[in-house]
């Protein structure tokens, strides 16, 4: 399996970045709109407190995101958002670890687990790193960094992609060419992307293949995207 180095669209301007230039652009536009809207005069708008997180494959850092999420959003509400971009197949259960503690979808008392229904400012802060698992099975882990916290106008109560990955351009283990379906079986032994004339010959079946999807959930479950 062959990847391109890891580029990604800014929500923010349409413009192009690599992952690592990603954090440091989305700061700098920031800056200069927080500079504009104080030279532009008028009434000051309603702030409120707001987290800057990179969320990215623990196994998979090719995969990530950079999200806009209030602190006042719950982390039952950030699972969800992350089920619905990256993760959802089966309605697995899932978890996050935070400084020790796991916050799950189905707390179990006797794991000494408590529930999701907490905001994710009681419990994260600035440069601190920690974890989401979907799927104790066949799991898909990833890693959530707090980037920044800042007062901002309110333009909602969602979270938002300030930016995203570019899809992988994974070539087919047989031909080299853009691979479009990942054999679920092959996959553990980092093989079996395939493109569609090379699946349709594939020795584990059309049953055992799944589409090539952007994201770190990729050939894993039922997962299509």
């Amino acid at each position: 399996m062959t990847r391109q180095q890891s580029r990604g669209k800014c929500s923010l301007c349409g413009g192009t970045f690599s992952k690592g230039a990603m954090t440091k652009h989305l700061k700098s536009w920031r800056l200069k709109k927080s500079v504009s809207e104080k030279t532009s005069g008028g009434r000051s708008p309603q702030k409120t407190k707001r987290f800057h997180v990179v969320v990215e494959g623990r196994y998979l850092p090719g995969y990530w995101m950079h999200l806009d999420i209030p602190a006042s959003a719950t982390l039952e509400a950030l699972d969800s958002f992350l089920r619905q971009t990256w993760l959802e197949c089966c309605g697995h259960m899932s978890a996050f670890t935070i400084k020790g503690a796991r916050y799950s979808s189905w707390p179990m008392e006797e794991f000494d687990e408590k529930g999701m229904d907490v905001g994710l400012g009681e419990v994260a802060s600035p440069r601190m790193e920690f974890l989401h698992e979907y799927d104790f099975g066949t799991p898909t882990e990833l890693t959530l960094r707090v980037v920044s916290e800042e007062n901002r106008e309110i333009k909602g109560k969602t979270i938002r992609v300030l930016a995203r990955n570019n899809p992988p351009s994974i070539t087919c283990d047989l031909c080299g060419k853009i691979a479009t379906q990942v054999c679920t079986q092959c996959v553990w032994s980092g093989e079996g992307w395939l493109c569609g004339e090379c699946a349709s010959e594939h020795e584990c079946g059309e049953e055992m293949l799944l589409p090539v999807v952007n994201s770190p959930r990729v050939g894993m479950c039922g997962y299509a995207g």
